[in-house]
């Protein structure tokens, strides 16, 4: 049965990415260009060269962690709309910290500043799930709102909170010292100045992290068991309202690391938003085309990458504008949740037939009891 649901799962997975393929194809016709050149253009510039390759394993770096932040919460019946905020909680944490000890050696300025913004990430996760927990509160409502919060305040503390001296105007800081960034040297070389970091380690590393805790540990078991159903998890004796808190933390955690290693590994520097980083929102399309599954949130990571970065050089090569790419993926996630309520509407049929088949079977009983 088990094995059954992960090929319908994955079925559903490709089957959207094709007609997310095709719906993407056909506006090219439409609009006169060359679908088949343009796909081409999109793939060479996605792996044509180490510098691109380098642009698509940074594009998936936060996209894996937001990913994995989501299906956390998902996992525990949670819709955490919040990530982009609890990310940028995480990265104007960790650059700020950066700035302030410019002298820390590197073994403990990276661990530490790791550490820091995944904590803020992960109370600005646990707060909606605790509201929800104690007072039954919209966890989608609150999350959205607190994206706002944390945008908002993260721009004032850049503007209003951060000494000059590690400012370069009242819209940037200066850039981290190099005792704080994860770059390395020889993987710049590698990717051809591209701002690939230690950070895609750790968002693969996370990958076998999160699996194990949520398939192997009791923990990941209660928070599955809260997801599944919150009263029969409570009546076998699981602390279904602290777990609850803790898949959100957890989940916000993972966002904060995330908004980290864009802060310390790509940006390098923090600067005013204008709105929330779109890391959140990509990360959970990429959750639900990955299906709960770990291996597919890396394969999703994978694609989204390629189409976001190989998008980039379609208008140069063919005269494609880049905004199709978003076109496509918004097609995916649409052929995703059409392939959900698909399901769902043919299980309803199924379980309306069985209940039709019990019905004329207990009125045939009765009618051949009565002669």
């Amino acid at each position: 049965m088990n094995s059954t649901m992960k090929q319908t799962s994955f079925s559903v997975a490709a089957f959207s990415v094709i007609f997310g393929l095709l719906v993407g194809a056909l506006i090219m016709l439409v609009f006169g260009y060359n679908p088949i050149s343009g796909y081409i253009a999109l793939m060479s510039s996605a792996v044509g060269s180490m510098q691109n390759i380098g642009g698509v394993l940074t594009q998936m770096t936060p996209l894996i962690l937001t990913a994995l932040g989501f299906t956390v919460a998902s996992s525990a019946g949670f819709f955490n709309i919040g990530l982009s905020g609890q990310a940028l909680a995480g990265w104007v944490g960790a650059v700020w910290y950066a700035l302030s000890f410019p002298n820390l050696p590197a073994y403990i300025m990276i661990p530490s500043a790791l550490i820091l913004g995944t904590v803020l990430g992960g109370i600005a996760g646990a707060i909606p799930g605790w509201l929800r927990a104690q007072f039954g509160a919209s966890e989608v409502i609150v999350t959205i709102m607190m994206n706002y919060i944390l945008l908002y305040t993260g721009n004032n503390i850049l503007q209003n909170v951060m000494a000059h001296g590690i400012k370069e105007s009242a819209q940037t800081t200066k850039q981290i010292g190099a005792n704080a960034t994860l770059q390395m040297p020889w993987l710049t070389q590698l990717t051809q100045g591209s701002s690939v970091s230690a950070g895609i380690v750790l968002a693969l590393v996370m990958i076998v992290v999160i699996w194990f805790v949520m398939k192997k540990t009791t923990l990941g078991f209660e928070i599955r068991a809260v997801g599944l159903n919150p009263d029969s998890a409570r009546y076998a004796g699981m602390p279904s309202k602290r777990t609850a808190v803790v898949a959100m933390a957890i989940s916000g955690g993972l966002a904060g690391l995330a908004g980290t290693i864009e802060g310390l590994g790509n940006y390098q520097y923090f600067f005013t938003q204008n709105s929330s980083p779109s890391i959140g929102f990509d990360g959970m399309a990429v959750a639900l085309l990955g299906n709960g599954s770990y291996l597919g949130v890396l394969a999703a990571a994978i694609l989204f990458s390629v189409l976001k970065i190989g998008g980039l050089g379609m208008p140069m090569s063919t005269g494609v504008p880049f905004e199709l790419v978003d076109i496509v993926i918004a097609s995916i996630i649409f052929f995703v949740g059409a392939n959900y309520l698909i399901r769902i509407i043919q299980k309803r049929i199924h379980e309306m037939d069985a209940k039709a088949e019990v019905t004329a079977e207990h009125k045939k009983q009765q009618k051949s009891g009565g002669q």
